[in-house]
């Protein structure tokens, strides 16, 4: 048989009978097996790959591959070489400390395809050989005739040959808000996604009517297969700071290296021996490195991760921590972050008065019109609301008890007119007992309306609710206000019904008709009784206006990328002020008018436009990837499987934890557990704080390094003894990286942090200031501990004692400038004595320890150190007294 395959399985384009022809598809006896089992081997199973993870040894072999670890690997192996088995055994037991850090901090694999791969995991009904019969939907093949009902999950991409009142919720893979309606003619070619009524994709739910498809494309050919190709070649970004400590970890080995060089090579120049000098280049180099940064910043981001927790964000990559704090745009998806996913009823227009409702969501909880002064429920209201808990499919319950969240079964579009009965006092279990229903026409796409038929207090009852533009010329009169029925004034339902349009409310029109009867369309077309009009939207989540406030006042651009409708994206970015009000011309870009841009026309609209709808999953990846071009920061916000992909890609992925999918929560760096924008607010402060105490961190740990440095390359250079040895230095490192700097990972978020601008993503860890007082600090460390060396040794003290003194001024010194560190532009008393305890648990503990080091003989033996006496300590502490009164008033004059 030839078979017509539409570019790019655009199925929806063909008739019934084109698409059957082209699947080789038989509607009423369906394929044989035989036929079946073939396809199967052709198309495969229909299912999506799953992502093989990285095996736990790669994963730890990852965390030797830093460029800082790798020179302590070679340093390590070498002294080993060279029989000094002391000094290579702590060097590599630093090295394996901090790979064990890491790996146990970042352990989780990326697992988005799995998840995918479980949304087609579900049985179906299939015609096979005649015969109706239940198949997983993992055996469906291209051609298969498939039964839809409510309730069920579509379990492949079905071109729909038959309909009955099929509506399908499809905002996890468009981001529709509301339940689409199916029908079964062909539409353009060039129909977007969202649009494609003729087709039910895998992935989405009937919540009403039946229908009859045959498989279109299973597996990774369907349009969650294709997402899933997107998530698979979208690369895994670095995040501004793994790019910023690639780049500093190069330049310091760049350093290094040429310091270790020259003073390996002048020692030679001088006579001296090269396994002496090799041993004083593996000094400055074990001196040089910071030993303790890669655990550092390990440790802080993992106290950033559990801060974050604390304020419901749960970080699944580390680094993603530092990168919201970084972030300049925010991308967010609309339906279900932005707004609660969970249609509400906001305006019900009854017997020409207008009546605002309060409240959002399915909990019933609001009331109509003013709180104080609520209408009577009657007349004209009254009947809106009958009709609309009546003329319904759905239920409404409250899951998990008195604290559980309500949850509605059945279209979302009824659930919200359950919701809104019940604000005003009408419980649909009561009603629907009191007037129970006699006969039903479903919801038709061809008519566009439903009607059911009931008897009210003795009197036999139409309710219909449908589009405005089909039910209004059916109707003859209208309800007054008091009940009594008036001459229709359809122009004034109409300017209603546009003004609630204008809101971006989807409005909805009730109409009755009293008598006997049978129900069927005929009955309907004149005579109806035209109730009323319900106005509803999904509303914006109360707390996410104040965070997109608080969001611009950070310096902070959010942008809405949404696959719902264009007037619906407009209005509620209005009500969360992304954009300005109505008339002062904010702009909306549909995912048609994106499709016909270049690269940098798009670059250009990505910059300027902050409200684009009916996009698709491509688009939304291209916009993310457009904004990094501009060299912007970007957080992806999303719940849906359409947001996967560009989740992925963004420099931070944020997913919905509650309402999310699961191929959204794996793609995502960063989940929120209470699917709440305002978390990630909150989120963006604490991954400032972060960075700030990161960069504090880098302040403090340096001028040891580079003092350490110093100090091995003016002994080289003087031809003097090593004032400190590589042992000395690597518990001068790892002691005080622990016991003093991490310290600093505790400090609280300063004032004022959320009133900055972002950081430019260009800018480098530490800028000019900062680099004049690392060297400052390392000058300082130079002359104090050389000098107070060199001064031992005139004195007529052993090399030891000399050394001793040498290490502790280094660690002293730290200690002093630890809370020189508490804040880089202001004095530590200003951010509080006592805001940070753990600063004080540390030095104390790390002065006991200096304190062993000096005075216990199992220490001195094995780091050469020997006991000193008060003179030498008060020299110490009034040298690192004098160090952090210097480094004062360098602050003081930087901010005069």
């Amino acid at each position: 048989m030839v078979q017509l395959v539409p570019e790019e399985n655009r199925w929806h384009a063909l008739s019934v009978e084109e698409a059957l022809l082209g699947l080789g598809a038989d509607p009423v006896a369906g394929l044989s097996d035989a036929e079946a089992a073939t396809r199967l081997l052709r198309h495969g199973e229909n299912r999506l790959p799953e992502a093989p993870g990285k095996s736990a040894l790669i994963r730890f072999v990852e965390q030797l591959i830093q460029p800082l670890v790798l020179v302590l690997i070679v340093a390590g192996g070498v002294t080993a070489f060279l029989g000094e088995w002391v000094d290579a055994g702590v060097i590599l037991a630093v090295v394996l400390v901090n790979a064990a850090i890491g790996y146990v901090q970042e352990g989780k694999a990326e697992a988005a395809l799995a998840a995918l791969a479980k949304s087609l995991a579900t049985e179906t009904m299939v015609v096979r050989g005649g015969d109706k019969r239940r198949l997983g939907a993992h055996a469906l093949v291209p051609g298969d005739t498939v039964l839809l009902a409510a309730g069920d999950r579509v379990p492949a991409d079905l071109r729909l040959i038959d309909a009955h009142g099929l509506q399908a919720m499809e905002a996890s893979l468009t981001g529709e808000s509301t339940a689409v309606e199916k029908h079964t003619a062909a539409l353009p070619h060039d129909t977007l996604l969202a649009d494609r009524g003729n087709m039910a994709y895998a992935g989405t739910l009937v919540v009403s009517g039946q229908a009859v498809g045959v498989v279109a494309a299973t597996g990774t050919a369907t349009e969650t297969g294709r997402i899933s190709r997107l998530i698979a070649a979208a690369p895994d970004l670095q995040t501004p700071l793994t790019r910023k400590m690639a780049a500093f970890s190069n330049w310091l080995l760049l350093v290094i290296g040429a310091l270790a060089l020259l003073t390996f090579g002048v020692g030679l120049a001088r006579g001296e021996a090269a396994f002496d000098m090799f041993m004083a280049a593996v000094a400055l180099a074990v001196g040089a490195i910071p030993e303790g940064l890669p655990a550092a910043v390990t440790i802080t981001l993992a106290i950033g991760v559990s801060r974050m927790a604390k304020r419901r964000a749960i970080i699944r990559k580390l680094p993603a921590v530092e990168a919201l704090g970084s972030t300049t745009v925010i991308c967010s998806d609309k339906t279900g972050t932005l707004t609660e996913n969970e249609m509400t009823v906001r305006e019900l227009w009854a017997g020409g008065e207008r009546i605002a409702v309060s409240g959002s969501g399915y909990a019933p909880e609001g009331h109509l019109g003013e709180k104080d002064f609520p209408p009577p429920i009657e007349g004209a209201l009254r009947e809106l609301l009958l009709a609309g808990a009546l003329c319904n499919d759905a239920g409404l319950r409250k899951e998990g008890g008195r604290d559980g969240r309500w949850q509605i079964a059945g279209d979302p579009t009824e659930g919200a007119l359950l919701v809104v009965a019940r604000k005003a006092g009408l419980d649909e279990r009561t009603l629907q007992a009191m007037f129970p229903r006699c006969d039903v026409l479903p919801f038709d796409s061809a008519v566009q309306y439903m009607a059911t038929a009931h008897e009210i207090e003795g009197v036999a009852m139409i309710y219909a609710k449908g589009a405005v533009e089909r039910l209004l010329p059916r109707a003859s009169t209208m309800l007054a206000a008091d009940g009594r029925e008036l001459p229709l004034d359809a122009a004034s339902v109409e300017r209603q019904a546009e003004s609630m349009a204008a809101h971006g409310y989807r409005v909805l029109a009730f109409a009755r008709r009293a008598g006997g009867g049978a129900l069927s369309h005929a009955a309907l077309e004149t005579g109806l009784v035209f109730i009323g009009l319900v106005g509803m939207i999904d509303p914006p989540r109360p707390r996410a206006i104040s965070a997109v406030k608080a969001c611009h006042g950070a310096g902070v651009r959010v942008k809405m990328i949404t696959g719902d409708h264009a007037v619906t994206a407009l209005a509620i970015a209005r009500q969360l002020g992304i954009v300005g009000a109505a008339g002062e011309g904010a702009r909306v870009l549909t995912g048609r008018e994106l499709a016909l841009l270049d690269d940098a026309a798009l670059a250009r609209a990505a910059h300027e436009v902050d409200v684009f709808a009916r996009v698709e999953p491509e688009q939304k990846l291209r916009l993310v990837q457009a904004l990094q071009k501009n060299g912007e920061v970007v957080a992806m916000t999303g719940d849906g499987v359409n947001d996967a992909p560009a989740l992925k890609a963004a420099d931070i992925g944020v997913a919905m934890g509650l309402a999310g999918t699961d191929v959204a929560r794996e793609s995502a760096a960063m989940v929120l557990t209470d699917d709440n924008f305002a978390s990630i607010e909150a989120a963006v402060e604490e991954g400032r704080g972060v960075y700030d105490n990161l960069v504090k961190f880098i302040t403090w740990t340096l001028p040891t390094n580079f003092g350490e440095g110093l100090v091995i390359v003016a002994a080289i250079l003087a031809g003097a003894t090593l004032p400190i040895t590589p042992l000395q230095i690597l518990w001068i490192n790892m002691s005080t990286a622990v016991l003093l700097g991490l310290m600093l990972a505790f400090e609280p978020v300063e004032k004022g942090l959320m009133h900055r601008p972002p950081r430019p993503p260009q800018s480098p860890i530490l800028d000019r200031p900062l680099l004049a007082r690392i060297v400052l600090v390392s000058v300082l460390l130079l002359v104090g501990a050389y000098g107070l060396f060199l001064l031992e040794l005139r004195q007529g003290n052993t090399l030891a004692e000399a050394r001793t003194v040498a290490v502790n001024v280094f660690v002293v010194v730290e200690t002093f400038y630890l809370f020189n560190c508490r804040s880089l532009t202001r004095s530590f008393v200003a951010v509080g004595l006592f805001s940070n305890p753990w600063v004080w648990v540390g030095s104390g503990i790390m002065l006991a320890l200096q304190l062993l080091l000096t005075y216990l003989p199992a220490m001195n033996r094995i780091f050469a150190t020997a006991p000193i006496g008060l003179a030498e300590w008060a020299a110490i502490v009034a040298w690192a007294l004098f160090a952090s009164l210097v480094v004062g008033a360098e602050k003081w004059w930087r901010a005069r």
